[in-house]
């Protein structure tokens, strides 16, 4: 018989700590009220968050949903021991997700699974979460933590995001009149964003090098965990600044993992083509350092990464220079990357120029 007598089992003993759970709820309320905007503005703690949409301006929407997860890069994050921005990366990749369709994020939930919780882990992450929604302007209004001993090794977790949004009816992207002389304007990434960690990490374990250690693409005192942990840009607000200003927008693709062929196709009619000059990308050093490291040849680096651009947007080309203008004032880097041409029978979706400066 255990010590605990035939009986005197407890769900604490099976590896499952609802106190903590508790603990972490309190922890994180103030940065989920740092999230409210109008339409949002509960506690979180009911079995469902409620989001009032004309609250929100809206007249007649149309709803707009989109989740994902932060992949492996998190297990850098685990390993590195900082946990304070994949929650950034969470709703980036998410709300990233839904301005793309001309859609403005409004409310954001998460799933934050473990196998033993840390409350002070737990906030860190959300607190992450909770600065992204901000950046994003829309309210995390629940969310879900689960301790599930046995199913994830000591220190690991996963997060996933579901995010929802809303654009007025008749106003979703892509529009339906892009046409060849369309030209391309890419915007800027902040990184590796969130996609071709698994490749990262082979990398990292070839070049021999430690999280804490120096990043040999980054300033001096930056180490590797770090400057791999940057987090993804979030381009919603000027974005949506661009759509409403200069009603020019025809398309925007958000550059994921598949890169640019497998993305810029996604919003493109069947009988055009995005010819971009591979030339016109300032590639940042991490991607440089990555591919030289990992001997990955420029077409392997295309489709599994940014290469430096987050997003593209596609534009008549007689407001390229408006819609560039708009989007600089808000922050961004613009860089003119190609038009759009016709598509031969049976051709792929993206052509490229140049070759890019890795």
């Amino acid at each position: 018989m255990s010590e605990h007598g035939k009986n005197g089992l407890t769900y604490s003993d099976a590896g499952v700590d609802i106190d903590a759970g508790n603990l972490l709820v309190e922890k994180i309320k103030p940065a989920v009220r740092s999230t409210r905007r109008p339409g949002a503005d509960g506690e979180i703690g009911g079995f469902g968050g409620l989001f009032d949409l004309k609250a929100a301006g809206f007249k007649d929407p149309i709803l707009v949903a989109a989740n994902d997860g932060v992949g492996t890069k998190l297990k850098i994050a685990i390993d590195a021991n900082l946990h304070d921005t994949v929650g950034i990366d969470l709703v980036a990749m998410c709300v990233n997700d839904l301005v793309v369709q001309g859609a403005e994020p409004l409310l954001f939930l998460d799933y934050f699974a473990t196998g033993k919780l840390d409350p002070d882990q737990g906030a860190a992450i959300v607190g992450g979460i909770a600065s992204g929604c901000r950046e994003a302007g829309c309210a995390l209004i629940g969310g879900e933590t689960a301790e599930m001993p046995g199913m994830y090794a000591g220190g690991d977790y996963d997060l996933a995001g579901f995010a929802v949004g809303a654009a007025e009816r008749g106003e979703l992207l892509p529009a339906g009149d892009i046409a060849e002389g369309d030209v391309i304007l890419g915007l800027a990434s902040s990184g590796v964003h969130s996609n071709g960690y698994s490749l990262v990490r082979k990398i990292v374990g070839l070049s021999g090098l430690t999280w804490e250690a120096q990043a040999p693409f980054a300033d001096a005192g930056i180490s590797l965990g770090t400057a791999l942990l940057t987090p993804t840009r979030i381009y919603v607000k000027p974005l949506l600044k661009a759509i409403r200003e200069t009603r020019a927008l025809k398309a925007l693709a958000h550059i994921t993992g598949g890169g640019f062929p497998e993305n810029i196709p996604r919003v493109l009619p069947k009988h055009l083509a995005a010819e971009i000059d591979l030339s016109a990308i300032p590639v940042p050093p991490v991607f440089s350092w990555l591919a030289k490291t990992g001997g990955v040849a420029q077409n392997e680096m295309l489709r599994t990464f940014n290469c430096g651009v987050g997003m593209i947007v596609v534009v008549p080309a007689d407001k390229a220079e408006e819609v560039s203008a708009v989007l600089a004032g808000e922050g961004e880097t613009v860089m003119r990357l190609g038009r759009m041409v016709a598509r031969e029978d049976g051709a792929h979706g993206t052509i490229y120029k140049g070759t890019l400066a890795l």
